[in-house]
C-alpha cells in the first residue's frame, strides 16, 4: 500500500524534526529528494545524516555527483544529479559498484536526471518553497505503514 504525508515546513527545526523521524524509521533503500534550486533538499539531508549520528560537515556533491559517508558501519550515498547532462554519466561514474552495496541508503537530490539508470524510490520526498520562499511545503510518498504512524503521531499533519 502507498502511503503519502503533507507536512508544513516553517523553519529549520521543522525540517530538522522531519528528518529525525525519517532517520528512526528510514536506514536503507532509496530515497528521492525533489524541489526546485534552494528548496530545502541539501538542508534536510544534512540533518537526516546528522540524525544518524554523522559528525562534521554535510556538503552537496553537485560537483562530484556522489558523496560517500559511513555511519555508525552503514553506508550511505548522497548523489546530487543537477549537473547531469546524460543519465548514462552515471554508467561511466560506476554507480552500479554503489547501488550493489548491501543494506545500504541512496539519498538523490535531482533523481528526474538519472533516467534508468538509478533504482525506484522506495521514499520520495518533494519540497515545494512558499511564494514567498519563507516556508516549505514536504509531500512524501512511501509503502512504510511504521513511518506513516511515526509521521502522524511526533510531527503535526498539515
Amino acid at each position: 500500500m502507498q502511503y503519502s504525508f503533507n507536512l508544513a515546513l516553517n523553519n529549520e527545526d521543522d525540517t530538522q524534526n522531519l528528518a529525525q523521524v525519517l532517520a528512526q524509521h528510514f536506514s536503507t533503500g532509496v530515497v528521492y529528494l525533489i524541489g526546485d534550486l534552494g528548496a530545502g533538499k541539501t538542508t534536510l539531508t544534512r540533518y537526516f545524516l546528522q540524525s544518524l549520528g554523522h559528525q562534521g560537515a554535510v556538503k552537496s556533491p553537485t560537483y562530484t555527483l556522489v558523496e560517500p559517508y559511513n555511519i555508525n558501519g552503514k553506508d550511505i550515498f548522497h548523489f546530487d544529479l543537477y549537473r547531469l547532462n546524460d543519465p548514462y554519466e552515471l554508467e561511466l561514474m560506476g554507480i552500479r559498484d554503489y547501488l550493489e552495496t548491501p543494506d545500504a541508503l541512496f539519498l538523490f537530490e535531482w533523481p528526474s536526471k538519472g533516467g534508468d539508470e538509478i533504482p525506484q524510490a522506495d521514499l520520495i520526498i518533494n519540497i515545494e518553497k512558499s511564494e514567498d520562499e519563507l516556508m516549505r511545503t514536504a509531500s512524501l510518498s512511501f509503502s512504510s505503514a511504521a513511518l506513516k504512524q511515526a509521521l502522524e503521531s511526533q510531527l503535526n499533519n498539515a
